[in-house]
């Protein structure tokens, strides 16, 4: 299960055969991402296990199972500005119980990502993942 949003980057995404081009497309997908406030940078909302600097800030609207979830994120290198990107337009807009329902692993697997991602930045991406499911969990 993903959202709309994602769906929309799956079908671009086969539209763009060649890696090169979807490696921009990421790219540029996180530079169209809104800053995050410096005053949000903080070590509450820091993921640990990025080999870059990585903040993301939950917006949840309601609370337990229903409420949405919705976040905020930001990275000092630009790769993974996009995949913060990818990963908000998977889980942003589902409910609290749908977050944790997303087989993240299989959907960012339709991407390509997987083959053409670092050990690093794959683990950073698990780490994203696991954190959007703890706060999601949490609300």
């Amino acid at each position: 299960m993903a959202s709309e949003a994602f769906e929309e980057i799956v079908e671009t995404f086969e539209f763009l055969e060649d890696w090169e081009d979807r490696y921009r497309h990421v790219i540029d997908m996180g530079k169209a991402m809104a800053p995050l406030d410096d005053a949000l940078k903080v070590p509450a909302t820091k993921v640990d296990g990025c080999a870059s600097q990585v903040w993301l800030h939950p917006e949840i609207e309601g609370s337990g199972p229903q409420g949405v979830f919705r976040f905020q994120g930001e990275s000092d290198a630009m790769i993974v500005r996009g995949l913060i990107a990818i990963l908000h337009d998977l889980y942003s807009g589902l409910t609290n119980a749908e977050v944790l329902k997303v087989d993240a692993p299989t959907e960012l697997a339709r991407l390509g990502l997987n083959e053409h991602l670092s050990a690093q930045r794959s683990n950073g991406v698990r780490a994203m993942v696991e954190r959007i499911r703890l706060l999601a969990a949490a609300a």
